[in-house]
């Protein structure tokens, strides 16, 4: 049960004004902040290079997306994509920077395949059109999968 945050009558849940002294009452805190977000807008953000994987997690953790499997799917596969990258930047690239010369190439290589898999999946979202990056997308798939 909510009260007035000026008197503090009780006052119900949806109420927008104090039935005893009339002040306005906060916003309720279960208030969905992604109600009137589309579910393809959602799965868009999600493959936005370097921040996707943030709203990747705001998806997966809205009670709006909760059942939405193909925004699910959407959203695993663009934090794995992200999780790539960390890899390589982390991990690969630094190991061909202790070899001379063009022994760096393979880490840039991997990079410019993640992004560019990062801007195909963001064309094809954003046209409804549903894809599966091969490895990605069956660990994507999985997750959905086990969450049920």
């Amino acid at each position: 049960m909510a009260y007035c945050t000026q008197c503090g009558t009780e006052v119900a849940e949806t109420a927008r004004f104090c039935p005893g002294c009339g002040a306005a009452q906060a916003a309720s805190a279960t208030t969905e902040f992604l109600k009137d977000m589309p579910p393809r807008t959602a799965s868009v953000l999600c493959y936005i290079p370097f921040l996707g994987w943030i709203a990747a997690i705001v998806v997966l953790a809205s009670q709006r997306f909760r059942e939405d499997r193909q925004v699910r799917f959407h959203a695993f596969q663009g934090l794995y994509l992200f999780v790539a990258w960390l890899l390589v930047d982390q991990v690969i690239k630094p190991w061909f920077g202790y070899w001379p010369g063009a022994a760096r190439f393979p880490g840039h290589l991997l990079q410019m395949a993640i992004l560019a898999a990062w801007i195909v999946m963001i064309i094809k979202t954003s046209r409804s059109e549903f894809y599966s990056l091969p490895i990605f997308g069956d660990l994507a798939d999985k997750s959905v999968s086990e969450q049920k």
